[in-house]
């Protein structure tokens, strides 16, 4: 089939035909445009779409381990993704006169670190994906879905701004905060999973600790961690909560005043650490939450990533879960044949399991891990924390990586989305 390229039209990027059927992918973050990679090469003719006027690329660094890395090595953007890679050489363990409790050591001298995993910036690692697709893939920013229909054909699409369209499939990548699992699937609350616990998050364009080094101060039911790398610093504050704060998710003074509040006159560097949440742009909130469903699919329309089953920041895997959710998707369209119902039903099978354990793992370290409830358990945690759950030392360290690399926006900084 001839190729065809269209140019710049109606808020869209480069946008080339590829195949006959036709997929529209809601968001432009780690899940959407790792499913617009994978359709796009199925020979799909797809378009993304996405409310900000950009692709999602601020936020937390982001780690890809395991099965993940082979995704990315199928992808052909391993090697890339390599030469960006972050490094962190040690995480401390503080306590509110700043001295260091317990530490690991990640790098140590003449140790043979066998890992192939991947530690990278998150805008890094967008910008990559989008480069592969800017050419074959429409995107349309500054607009959203507002209304689904299903046909015996196809499903047709309204939108914020512009004409109706119709297309044979439609991807939600769109978060935990979801528009295409409101409108097709039904409200949050029916999916939403609360794990008693809230954080945000603040980057800073300095150092505040020494590169490559992460820090971690608790007191009972609240925790702060600090993570410096490529002259940034990320600001991470998590507290328990055992029920629901109400607040306008997209009331951003509102959300920095329930943290101002919740650690004001607390110790270590607590209050300068406030100044910098207080004065920064990059201010984010969210509940750590979990999204469970009982299918990420109905008819034409299919959710991956935070969107159908965010395990919440205390996996520390939101990327990862994008692009195995995406890449299971391709995979079952591809094995048969683009039958979509087939695919469907192998997608939600198959995929499933691994879902599951990383949403049990989540929710325990945010009990044990992430937010003590005693000083006896920060205690614990502070001098043989990752020995409790591991005995390899690969592991462990792979796990703290994780977790302490956590907290992924849910509406742009750190998500899947």
């Amino acid at each position: 089939m001839e190729l065809t390229n269209e140019k710049n039209i109606d808020r869209t990027v480069g946008r080339r035909t590829v195949g006959r059927r036709t997929a529209l992918v809601s968001g432009a973050s780690i899940a959407g445009l790792s499913t617009a990679f994978w359709l796009n090469r199925l020979g799909y003719k797809v378009t993304v779409i996405e409310i900000a006027n950009e692709p999602r690329t601020a936020g937390a660094a982001i780690d890809l381990r395991g099965d993940t890395v082979e995704i990315a090595k199928r992808m052909g953007i391993y090697e890339q993704l390599k030469s960006e890679r972050l490094h962190v050489d040690l995480i401390e363990f503080k306590n509110a006169d700043d001295v260091t409790e317990g530490s690991v050591l990640l790098n140590e001298e003449n140790s043979e670190d066998t890992d192939d995993g991947i530690e990278i910036e998150r805008d890094k690692f967008l910008g990559i994906i989008f480069e592969r697709l800017k050419n074959d893939v429409e995107f349309i920013f500054n607009n959203s879905i507002t209304s689904l229909k299903e046909t015996e054909d196809n499903i047709q699409v309204k939108f914020k701004i512009g004409p109706q369209r119709s297309f044979d499939l439609v991807f939600g990548c769109d978060g935990i905060h979801s528009v295409v699992r409101k409108i097709w699937f039904g409200h949050e609350a029916e999916y939403s999973y609360f794990l008693e616990a809230y954080f945000s998050i603040t980057i800073v364009n300095k150092l505040l600790i020494k590169q490559k080094t992460m820090q971690m101060f608790n007191v009972p039911d609240k925790a702060i961690t600090l993570n410096a790398y490529n002259g940034k610093t990320d600001i991470i504050f998590c507290f328990y909560s055992e029920k629901e704060i109400p607040y306008d998710y997209r009331d951003t003074e509102q959300q920095r005043k329930i943290i101002l509040e919740q650690f004001a006159g607390q110790n270590w560097r607590t209050s300068e650490l406030l100044k910098e949440v207080q004065d920064s742009k990059t201010f984010y909130f969210d509940k750590f939450c979990q999204i469970k469903m009982p299918s990420w699919t109905k008819g034409r329309v299919a959710l991956v990533g935070d969107a159908g089953y965010c395990a919440s920041p205390a996996a520390g895997m939101g990327a990862s879960l994008s692009m195995n959710g995406a890449a299971a998707l391709a995979d079952a369209l591809e094995k048969h044949n683009g039958n979509f119902n087939l695919a469907f039903q192998d997608y939600n099978k198959n995929l499933r399991p691994f879902i599951e354990e990383v949403q049990a793992t989540a929710e325990l370290n945010v009990r044990e891990n992430f937010i003590p409830r005693t000083e006896e358990a920060i205690r614990k945690r502070n001098t043989e924390g990752f020995r409790i759950f591991f005995s390899d030392r690969h592991e462990s360290l792979s796990y703290w990586r994780k977790i302490l690399r956590a907290s992924h926006r849910k509406d742009g900084v750190g998500s899947d989305r």
